[in-house]
């Protein structure tokens, strides 16, 4: 079989185990159905996923301007205690800022190797948790807008990381001792006084069950180093897709990248 296209990141559906769709484009490839199959991928260019130029791409999928242009690339993203659409004040594109900040958002811990704190809209649960690789998450707050779930998170990321180590994610070493609700219990205290009425008390931890079993070795590669590269799939997990041998690559590092895959 043979595609073609740009990579946009993977669509998963939640079940057991996890469905993953290498969205290539205008192609949804089920990649469950080819662990065991060897596959052959050749970098031949780049399509912005905000313009569509043919530049390189920068960063998150956008050429070097739209980067630091689009509103779906502003600081915000990052650091949601940065938002200022509930100011009506804007930062690149106040309707578009409006509608991506203004909607209930969800902190939350994570186990992702280690456990971590984060923020994301109340309508990205569970994706979210799945494109981390998270082993199981759980709800701490819920907020009316990014602002105030960034500003949470700001407080809670002085004692809790609030990123994925990758190599820690996909070794998927834990101990049945983690507690995320005794965690969440510990980390209340740190709640800004005038965000504390946005504590929830969820007692139900969400498993994901990912079609993965971890290598003994982790070597993440990208398109850039190997263009034109050839393995047979093992499992996946989070964004990356994992070869024999110990290969990964972070299908969500690629967004962007024009393909060819080959099966």
């Amino acid at each position: 079989m043979h595609f073609a296209g740009q990579i946009l990141k993977m669509i998963s559906q939640n079940g057991k185990p996890i469905q993953y769709y290498l969205n290539l484009k205008n192609d949804l490839i089920n990649m469950n159905q080819l662990i065991g199959k060897e596959l052959n991928i050749r970098h031949i260019g780049y399509e912005c996923v905000n313009c569509g130029s043919d530049e390189k791409i920068y960063r998150m999928g956008f050429c070097k301007r739209c980067f630091f242009e689009s509103p779906y690339a502003s600081n915000t993203i990052i650091r949601p205690e940065l938002s200022t659409a509930h100011l009506g004040i804007a930062e690149r594109d106040l309707e578009i800022e409006k509608e991506i900040q203004l909607v209930p958002h969800i902190v939350y811990l994570a186990y992702t190797g280690d456990v971590k704190v984060g923020v994301t809209r109340i309508h990205q649960i569970p994706t979210r948790w799945i494109d981390q690789g998270a082993t199981f998450a759980l709800p701490i707050a819920v907020t009316n807008n990014r602002y105030e779930a960034g500003m949470i998170e700001m407080e809670l990321k002085n004692h809790l990381a609030d990123k994925t180590n990758p190599k820690k994610m996909l070794m998927d070493d834990y101990e049945d001792t983690i507690d995320l609700i005794d965690f969440r219990d510990k980390v209340a205290e740190y709640f800004p006084n005038d965000f504390k009425r946005f504590a929830v008390s969820d007692e139900n931890v969400v498993k994901l069950d990912f079609p993965y079993e971890k290598p003994e070795k982790i070597n993440v590669f990208t398109l850039d180093k190997k263009p034109d590269y050839s393995g047979v799939l093992n499992g996946i997990k989070g964004q990356y897709l994992s070869f024999e041998g110990g290969d990964f690559i972070n299908i969500r590092g690629h967004e962007g990248y024009v393909i060819e895959l080959d099966v």
